[in-house]
Formats: C-alpha cells, structure tokens, sequence
C-alpha cells in the first residue's frame, strides 16, 4: 500500500486541531472532560443509530432516537458512581456527581430517557426487532465505555516500594488515547512503506506489517520514551504500567477498528459521518477507544 501524500497532510492538519480541541477537554478541567465526551457520546449514539438504519432498512421514531442517547447520557454518567460503590474503598472525586443516588440530575435523565424511548417504541409504525435489539445494544458500546472512561479520569496512586506517586486525574485517560493515536497512525504509516500482507477481510487497507509495527511503536513511544519525557523524575514502577496500558490499548483499539469497520461494511457506507475531513465521524474517531477503555478498566482495577 503506497503513501497517499495529499490524503496523509489532509489528516495531519486536521488531525493537529483535533489533537488541540481533545488536548483542552481533557487538561483543563473535570467539566471540560464531561463537556467534550458528552458531545462525543451524542455524535456516536447519532451515527450509531443511522448506521443500525441503513444496516436493517428501517428508520428509528425521532423519540426513540433522542430517548436513547438521553438514556445513554444517564447510563455514562451513573457508571462512576456504581463504580465507586462497589469499590467502596476507592477515594473518587465527586466534582460532577451532584445529589444523592436515589434522586439526582442522573435519576431525571434516566426518567426522562426511559419514558422517550418507550414512547418512541409505541409510535413506531414497524419494530424491526433486530434493529431494535442492536439500538440498544449501543448502551453498552457505546454508553458504557464512555462511563468507565469517565471513571478512569481520576488520581491513581502507584506505589513502588515504600515511594508512592499520585497521578494527575487525566493520566489514564490521556494514556488510552495517546497509545490509540500513536498506534493508528504508526500502523498507517508501517502499512503504507512496507505492508504486503493483508490483515483482515473486513479492512483490507490494513496489513499485518502496520498492525505489528504501530503496536510495537505506540509501546515504545507511550511505555518507554513516554515516561523518559514527561516523568523522568517519577517511579520506575511506571514504566510497567505504561507499557502494560499502552500495549492493551493498541490490541483492542485494534479490535474496536475492525467492529466498526465491519458494522460500515453492513451498512455499506465508507465513514459513519462527517465530522472532520479526512477522519469520518464520530465512531470513525472513537471506535477504537470504546472496545480499548473497557479492558483498561479491567487492568487498573484489577492491578492498580
């Protein structure tokens, strides 16, 4: 696969404002975080449902449709706060979580969803029951992941010996995305110089040699040189962390690739949107990361 030099300085350019709008959301604050992936979850549940339409032929009730991504805004949201009750020895800053459990901004969202969506099934003319299941299948594609990624943006305490380093809350998440974009580009950019061998029927694009090489360079970068540039002066047990991080969330980014790509073949349709030239929509955006924080989240609260 030779290098496409127009299609790679189209989306470097519009990759390097992406980076900056991703850089401020994640940096700035708590809200920002919840600001950026609120408008995130909202573009992939949009593109989500338009994707089951084309897929199954038929056409979702705009109530369904909008008490889906309200019930999937509230199934985000709720997801630290279960979290951090079934780990109940876990300290988690409540900065975005406002009233109690039982009733909350979250328990009206959650209200309000459901009874949209019931209304919205009522309203429909045809149920396409497989679409209908493959809808709401988005609560946990979709909804969940971005839940847990909601948890995981929080201090985390490494502890290596008796020297222990509390993290900046955006660590992880940072960490997940990084790994995900150095990986996806390297992969490219490995596939496009020297891959020969294909890697999967559902992306033909992708070679064994690019898929190999951005997994071993996302490694590096994120595990190794990662920690040399930013954390030099923190524990050595962070570079297995890094590693260990770097190197789940290359395979399954991966993997969340190849979903997406494979629900796009479905649908017959090249990108799931439009958000940004030369990088599709939403999910186009996204996808690797909504099957990469799931396993991550099993990692750090297994280990960490």
């Amino acid at each position: 696969m030779a290098m496409n030099w127009s299609v790679f300085t189209t989306r470097a350019i519009y990759g390097l404002t992406f980076a900056a709008i991703m850089a401020a959301g994640f940096l700035y604050s708590y809200w920002s975080f919840l600001l950026l992936f609120t408008i995130v979850h909202a573009g992939g549940w949009r593109e989500y449902l338009k994707l089951n339409e084309k897929i199954y032929t038929t056409e979702f009730n705009l109530n369904l449709k909008l008490g889906l991504i309200i019930l999937g805004f509230a199934v985000m949201l709720y997801v630290p706060i279960i979290s951090a009750r079934l780990f109940a020895n876990t300290v988690i800053t409540k900065t975005w979580f406002i009233g109690s459990f039982e009733f909350s901004p979250h328990f009206i969202l959650l209200t309000t969803g459901t009874l949209l969506t019931m209304a919205g099934t009522l309203q429909q003319k045809v149920i396409n029951l497989k679409a209908y299941l493959a809808a709401f299948l988005g609560l946990l594609y979709i909804s969940l992941s971005f839940g847990l990624l909601l948890d995981l943006y929080r201090p985390v305490t490494i502890v290596d010996g008796e020297n222990s380093w509390l993290s900046p809350a955006f660590f992880l998440p940072l960490t997940i995305l990084s790994s995900i974009w150095v990986n996806d580009t390297m992969a490219y950019i490995v596939g496009s110089f020297i891959g020969k061998t294909p890697f999967s029927k559902i992306s033909p694009k992708k070679t064994w040699e690019g898929t190999i090489g951005g997994a071993i360079l996302a490694v590096a970068a994120i595990g190794l040189l990662f920690p040399l540039l930013f954390f030099k002066n923190q524990l050595d047990n962070l570079y297995p962390v890094l590693i260990t991080i770097s190197a789940i969330a290359a395979v399954a980014g991966t993997v969340g690739d190849l979903l997406e790509s494979k629900l796009k073949r479905m649908a017959n349709i090249k990108d799931s949107g439009m958000m940004m030239p030369g990088h599709g929509g939403f999910l186009d955006r996204f996808d690797s990361l909504l099957i990469a924080v799931p396993c991550v989240w099993i990692f750090v609260r297994l280990f960490l």
